[in-house]
């Protein structure tokens, strides 16, 4: 059985779980990361030298990096439906799983940082002004193409994509921060809310 190494409060674990309800793939997770066991023991660091969760191991497979972790599952479990194989429908794909990994995620690292977690070192409040402003731009961004497609982030059906976006949304909306009215975000998050691995792997109170 495939076997899932992190704590279920990490984003990153996260989206490796979601993906498996949709895939309706069984699984063992063990918790690993702060507060359980740690991430910089020689076991573990084995398996992953970034000391840094999520891990998988399949039979005698290991993979870490969470996106890379959703493209492995769609394509060895029969997830076409979630990663299509034409070049311009996977690229669509990667590009907003890309996009979610460095432009979304730098310009939320303050503000989380600062606001959920109380970090000591992210109190300062023109950084956390500019960074909470980047992070609205990113989100205006992420409505601008939502208005486009009227559906999901990479066109008409529900991706691989949407997995990693759909957490980034949770967390900007339980971050306590202004959120201006986007409607085709809000739609969009009721649309996430229909899937039972949302559910319960990303609106069920985590951020």
């Amino acid at each position: 059985m495939l076997r899932i190494l992190g704590k279920t409060s990490s984003i990153n674990v996260r989206k490796v779980l979601w993906t498996c309800v949709e895939l309706n793939l069984p699984f063992r997770r063990e918790d690993w990361g702060s507060g359980f066991q740690p991430t910089d023991s020689p076991e573990f660091l084995r398996l992953n030298p970034n000391a840094m969760v999520p891990v998988i191991v399949d039979g005698d497979f290991v993979l870490w990096e969470s996106n890379t972790i959703l493209r492995y599952l769609a394509n060895q479990y029969g997830g076409a439906h979630l990663y299509p194989g034409a070049p311009r429908a996977r690229a669509a794909v990667d590009q907003w799983l890309d996009w979610q990994a460095t432009d979304l995620n730098d310009a939320w690292r303050y503000p989380f940082l600062s606001l959920v977690r109380q970090s000591p070192a992210h109190q300062d409040p023109t950084l956390l002004a500019s960074a909470s402003a980047q992070w609205t731009a990113r989100m205006r961004l992420l409505e601008q193409r939502l208005e486009s497609t009227g559906a999901f982030v990479a066109g008409n059906d529900f991706s691989l994509a949407d997995v990693a976006i759909g957490l980034s949304l949770n967390r900007w909306l339980r971050t306590p921060l202004e959120h201006p009215p986007l409607p085709a975000l809000a739609a969009y998050h009721a649309r996430l809310r229909q899937r039972p691995g949302f559910l319960e792997h990303g609106d069920n109170g985590l951020p």
